[in-house]
C-alpha cells in the first residue's frame, strides 16, 4: 500500500474493544486506535468520558487502503456488527458514550453512510428505525495504551468471550473471504 491510497474511516458503535476487534480483522485494514471523537473537551480522560461528562462517543480510527477494502464493504460490517437501532446503548453500555455514529472524512463517505442507511431500512434489516448518527469528523483522541489492541491483548477475559467474541462470529460468518488470514 502506498501512502497516497491511505484513507480513514471513524466509527463509534459501542464499547470500541469491540470495534477494534472486529476491524482489526479485515484485510485492507491496518491501523486501528481506539480512542474518542465528538465530544466538547480537549484531551478527554477514559473515566470522564465512561462517566458521560464530555460528550465524546468511544470510537476507533483507522486507516485502510481502498484497492483492498473498500468503504461500503467497512459500513457494512459496522451494521452487521452492532446495533445500531438502540439510541446511546450497546447491550449493557449505556450513556451517550456508546452511541451509534459514522464520522466522515470527506463528502463521498458522507453520501455512502446515507445510502446504506437508506438501504437497510428500504430492505426492512432491522425491526426498529436506524439511529445512527453520520457527522463530519473532528478531532479524535487516543484512548490510554491498556485500551488499545484490547481484545488481542485479553483474549481470555470475560467481556472478550461473553460480549467481544459473539461480534466476531458474525463477521466470520457474514465476512468470511474479507477477513485476514492468520
Amino acid at each position: 500500500m502506498s501512502d497516497q491510497n491511505i484513507q480513514y474511516a471513524t466509527f463509534a458503535n459501542g464499547c470500541f474493544w469491540c470495534t477494534e476487534a472486529v476491524f482489526q480483522r479485515l484485510k485492507g485494514v491496518h491501523d486501528i486506535t481506539s480512542g474518542f471523537t465528538g465530544g466538547k473537551i480537549k484531551n478527554p480522560p477514559y473515566r470522564e468520558v465512561v462517566m458521560g461528562r464530555t460528550g465524546h462517543a468511544e470510537a476507533i480510527q483507522l486507516t485502510y487502503d481502498p484497492e483492498t477494502v473498500d468503504y461500503k464493504t467497512l459500513l457494512y460490517v459496522f451494521f452487521s456488527t452492532h446495533d445500531p437501532t438502540t439510541l446511546n446503548r450497546q447491550g449493557y453500555d449505556v450513556g451517550e458514550q456508546y452511541r451509534s455514529e459514522i464520522f466522515y472524512h470527506n463528502e463521498e463517505q458522507k453520501k455512502l453512510a446515507e445510502s446504506i442507511i437508506e438501504e437497510l431500512e428500504a430492505d426492512q434489516v432491522f425491526e426498529d428505525k436506524i439511529v445512527t448518527k453520520i457527522s463530519k469528523a473532528s478531532v479524535f483522541y487516543n484512548a490510554e495504551d491498556e485500551h488499545q489492541n484490547f481484545y488481542n491483548n485479553y483474549t481470555e477475559n470475560r467481556y472478550c468471550q461473553l460480549i467481544i467474541e459473539p461480534k466476531l462470529a458474525t463477521l466470520r460468518k457474514k465476512f468470511s473471504h474479507q477477513l485476514k488470514s492468520s
